[in-house]
């Protein structure tokens, strides 16, 4: 019997396909990000599970932790979660106001090993959700190791990078560029499985400072940390913390 063809209409049920004049579906794998005006921007309706969501800032503490809280809160019961190398040391009482200390996997690499724990991590398929913060060199070979191993998973999988990166290709389906403003969370789609998102979107997340304090801070870039609240003469001495 001659093999059954598949017809245009079947090739664009699967979700692996998409047009460019529409977002994809994602077949039930996204997860609510907790913020309407985004969820409408992505794919599926919320990130995308089993695939790199790339988060890129020029500085830290703008709120891209609080970003992920609402998707966070809504995955650990069924899973840990895990968080590589971020650029200071856990604040474990911010943390435990959001999430049970037993569900988070806290891991410490050097910047040659941050993406190898990662995608051991990914590969896994024991976690919530993996949050990492990523060298700035990472070559494309590796990126794409990170996106079949996130592939292989439903585990959420948010890589923070440098603004830099914007100007390279990257096989990751979701990237999104993160700027903190007194208004709120700044946050430009750079690239989606669908058509260009021509519109920023201002987002009111949790902060445990107001943003006007936060943004008065002189915020270094990726790799160096300040703390809050304590005289210059002493920061060298003292290690910084990061918090949701």
């Amino acid at each position: 019997m001659p093999a059954a063809t598949a017809t245009l209409m079947d090739i664009l049920q699967r979700t692996d396909v998409w047009r460019g004049d529409r977002l994809a579906a994602l077949d039930g794998q996204a997860q609510a990000s907790g913020f309407d005006t985004l969820d409408a921007q992505l794919p599926g309706g919320g990130w995308p599970r089993g695939a790199l969501v790339e988060l890129l800032s020029a500085t830290r503490a703008i709120g891209e932790v609080s970003l992920l809280l609402p998707a966070l809160r809504a995955v650990v019961d069924e899973a840990p979660i895990a968080i590589v190398a971020p650029p200071a040391c856990a604040h474990a009482p911010a943390w435990a106001a959001h999430f049970p200390l037993a569900q988070l996997l806290w891991v410490t690499a050097a910047d040659e090993d941050i993406a190898w724990s990662t995608e051991q991590l990914l590969g896994s398929g024991a976690l919530g959700a993996v949050l990492a913060w990523l060298p700035a060199r990472v070559d494309n070979k590796t990126l794409r190791r990170l996106q079949l191993a996130a592939e292989g998973c439903r585990s959420l999988a948010f890589m923070f990078r440098d603004e830099s990166c914007a100007r390279v290709a990257s096989p990751a389906p979701l990237r999104l560029a993160l700027v903190g403003s007194p208004d709120g969370l700044r946050v430009d789609i750079l690239k989606r499985r669908g058509p260009p998102c021509a519109r920023s979107l201002l987002l009111q997340v949790e902060r445990p400072l107001p943003w006007q304090r936060v943004l008065r801070r002189s915020v270094p870039p990726v790799g160096h940390t300040v703390l809050r609240g304590v005289p210059s003469s002493v920061k060298a001495s003292q290690p910084a913390k990061v918090a949701p």
